[in-house]
């Protein structure tokens, strides 16, 4: 019996889950859900960046780096109606939304970027340049 009311779906009227919401209201408001989980990692050579952004098509990203600055935004959009071809919609999760994200990586050679996007995951690769040595010793003969 226990189990039973444990895997109802209560959704809204779930009195065990009414102060996560509420806990989770200010959160949400100002971080929001759409915030796209991202991993950095610096190599000696270059910067990799692999986000998540899961429902947005290749056409919907936008990659910019300017200003020693990598910016990513996407917008996803999904057509609101209020009724399918079956009839009214009952319930719905999937929403549009706008994410970005940017990211402060130094001396990169913008000719050798690299972006990939397969399965909701954007891989960047990106070049550090290659920097010559200003100080070059002169011996005397």
């Amino acid at each position: 019996m226990a189990n039973e009311m444990m895997s109802r779906n209560f959704d809204l009227f779930d009195p065990m889950n009414f102060f996560n919401e509420v806990g989770n209201l200010g959160h949400d408001m100002f971080n929001g859900d759409n915030m796209m989980k991202t991993d950095v990692v610096e190599h000696d050579q270059d910067y990799v960046v692999t986000a998540e952004v899961p429902g947005f098509k290749k056409d919907d990203l936008h990659i910019d780096y300017r200003d020693e600055t990598l910016r990513i935004s996407g917008k996803s959009h999904v057509n609101e109606e209020s009724k399918d071809q079956d009839g009214r919609i009952l319930r719905q999760e999937r929403r549009s939304q706008d994410v970005a994200r940017s990211f402060y990586l130094p001396d990169i050679d913008v000719k050798q970027v690299q972006a990939k996007y397969a399965d909701g995951i954007l891989t960047l690769t990106l070049p550090k340049e290659t920097k010559t040595d200003d100080h070059h010793e002169i011996s005397i003969d």
